[in-house]
């Protein structure tokens, strides 16, 4: 088995594993083997560091091991036996960022079993497909996911089977949900209506220590590396970051399933004027353009909606404001609704 071996540049606040060796940013150095020999690539110069060696290579100090990612199907060695619950967790790869004019080109599923405490207690068989768009790729897509036309011919999604693994689950989760369900539920219509959610949005990942949220960075600040852009590996890595504990002890998943569970509410900002876009979107609302909307929305916890209305009332539809209308529309959302 192959490690990665990086450089660190920058040091980096906090770790959530309590140690001070994280890294801010990664200069790839090489293979290192079992024997833990690099592959020849040449060490990069520490530096600025009191502690690197004259002759170019970097010593333990500067390095950092990172474990390619494999997710064996069977117990986790986790928790305390097979969990009662099931999550099953999606990624799709597509022509394109518009559900309703590209396609699928490939989708992976996998489901985990867990505990009440939000532990991950098992994980299935990994399932995946790639689909035949009909249409050549666009270089972007090529370079970005590496699949070539020639490795879609004549593919196609088993529907039935993909369909009934993601309902026999008590949630569907992917990293971003508001762009994967939209494609999902275009492809897969028996999957429409499930509860989702969201690993990206849903789970703190600053106060666990993290920097950003892309799946792959998180991933590398975990210890791990994996072959982003491809619908199996995105899978794994999203299971593997459900599994960290934070401080306490309580796992990514707990958390999420807790902020999936509560009630929110989407809050459109009806006739706000042009001229509060700034403030709008400072406050956190998006733009959506879809067809009879045109409106600025943003979504708030529950606990959250009274200051809300407040805000808009004092800002976006006070008199001197210009709005077209007298307040905004508030939507109640659960999970069934939620990332649409």
């Amino acid at each position: 088995m192959n490690h990665l071996l990086f450089h660190p540049r920058l040091p980096r606040r906090g770790n959530p594993r309590g140690s001070t060796d994280r890294i801010e940013e990664f200069r790839y150095m090489g293979e290192v083997s079992e024997e833990g020999r690099n592959d020849g690539s040449k060490f990069l110069e520490a530096e600025g560091r009191d502690d690197a060696r004259s002759d170019g290579v970097a010593t333990s100090n500067d390095l950092r091991v990172l474990y390619p990612l494999r997710l064996d199907e069977g117990p986790t060695g986790d928790g305390d036996g097979r969990g009662p619950y099931v999550g099953v967790a999606i990624d799709v790869e597509t022509t394109g960022l518009d559900h309703r004019r590209g396609k699928v080109i490939e989708m992976a599923i996998r489901r985990f079993r867990y505990d009440r405490q939000g532990v991950i207690t098992d994980i299935d068989e990994a399932f995946q497909w790639r689909e035949d768009p009909g249409e050549p790729l666009s270089p972007e897509i090529v370079s970005l996911t590496r699949l070539t036309d020639i490795d879609l011919v004549g593919e196609e999604i088993d529907e039935d089977g993909a369909t009934r693994l993601l309902n026999s689950a008590s949630f569907v989760v992917a990293h971003n949900a508001a762009f994967d369900r939209n494609w999902v539920e275009a492809r897969l219509p028996g999957a429409k209506g499930l509860p989702w959610c969201c690993s990206m949005r849903q789970i703190d990942w600053r106060r666990r220590g993290f920097d950003g949220r892309a799946l792959g960075y998180l991933l590398v600040q975990d210890g791990f590396y994996h072959n982003g852009h491809r619908a199996s590996a995105d899978v794994d890595a999203l299971i593997q970051m459900l599994r960290h504990r934070d401080g306490d002890g309580t796992t990514a998943l707990a958390e999420m399933v807790a902020m999936g569970a509560r009630d929110s509410f989407v809050v459109r900002a009806k006739g706000a004027h042009f001229d509060m876009k700034d403030e709008l979107r400072a406050r956190g609302y998006r733009w959506d353009a879809s067809d009879g909307m045109k409106v600025w929305w943003r979504e708030v916890d529950r606990d959250d909606l009274v200051q809300e209305r407040f805000w808009l009332a004092a800002n976006v539809y006070a008199m001197e404001a210009k709005p077209a209308s007298t307040g905004p529309l508030v939507e109640r959302v659960t999970a069934r609704e939620r990332f649409r």
